[in-house]
């Protein structure tokens, strides 16, 4: 079985001069495709190539992709400007001589504005490019990572799925084996209400003939029994198709529960009636599955 569910999770770790990172990807389901990223002001730039990876990977679901990172001890270098601190220490003299001020010292110079600054990576278009080319490098893992766990996600549905298929499948041969469903059944049923149409007074042949019909495609379930086993063959086929089958599974499931409805307006015992009432609550486990396929 191959289909990929839309639920999953990923995370990709990375480092560069000094720099650790981290790429994460969450995955829950949706009815089309929602990329949503969370990147760090200074790296705007690889939002395109994030996306454009997750629409080139994905055909379905809402995924939250964010990245993090930390600088390293290396890239905490701090930068002391002299040139302010000396022109601060030669403002502030006069008030010292005057013995207005207390000379300045290193704590009290270090925290004024513009003496003391961390660089930012911005400020070194050499290191942006460098860091962004490495965070690019683990898009793709990003994405494949993520895949697989969906995969894997996909292979526990399909396999709920197909239990719910061999379940309908069972219901179905109760439906058929029941003795409302059996042709003689059925030719007496009918029998029965044409004989009562003869008996009225006012006799119309042409009505009878109308009334014939209504009844017989009323009382024979035989053809929403075929049409329910032959979704279950194309429901097995899709499990095993390659590529997105999540909404041709909804479909399915759709028609699935068309079928079961007419079943049961169409049952006259309790028998087809119970059976009809628990296909229902099979196909509504199809459904809730395929709406998490993609």
């Amino acid at each position: 079985m191959t289909i990929s569910s839309m639920t999953g999770f990923a995370r990709i770790e990375g480092a560069h001069s000094g720099w650790t990172w981290a790429w994460e990807a969450r995955s829950v389901n949706g009815r089309g495709l929602d990329v949503r990223l969370r990147i760090p002001g200074g790296f705007e730039s690889l939002e395109a190539e994030v996306r454009n990876a997750a629409k080139a990977a994905f055909s379905r679901g809402n995924i939250q992709i964010n990245l993090q990172y930390q600088r390293g001890e290396e890239s905490h270098d701090l930068v002391v400007h002299e040139e302010v601190a000396r022109n601060l220490v030669m403002a502030l003299q006069p008030l010292v001589d005057d013995g207005l001020a207390r000379p300045a010292s290193v704590d009290g110079l270090l925290g004024v504005r513009g003496v003391l600054d961390v660089p930012r990576i911005g400020d070194d278009p050499d290191m942006l490019s460098a860091i962004e080319s490495a965070m690019s490098v683990g898009v793709e893992p990003l994405m494949n990572a993520l895949g697989d766990t969906r995969a894997n996600e996909g292979m526990q549905t399909a396999l709920v799925i197909g239990a719910a298929f061999d379940e309908i499948e069972d219901l179905v041969g109760q439906a058929r084996a029941c003795d409302s469903a059996q042709p003689a059944a059925i030719k007496a049923r009918l029998q029965e209400q044409i004989n009562a149409l003869l008996e009225g007074q006012d006799f119309d042949a042409d009505r009878l003939v109308q009334e014939a019909a209504m009844m017989a495609v009323k009382a024979d379930v035989r053809e929403e029994l075929d049409r329910l086993s032959a979704h279950i063959g194309a429901g097995r086929t899709l499990l095993t198709e390659v590529g997105p089958v999540g909404r041709k599974l909804e479909f399915l499931a759709q028609e699935f529960n068309r079928e079961a409805n007419t079943l049961c307006s169409k049952s006259s015992d309790m028998t087809l009636t119970e059976t009809g009432l628990a296909l229902k609550t099979k196909i509504d486990q199809v459904r809730e599955q395929a709406a998490n396929v993609e």
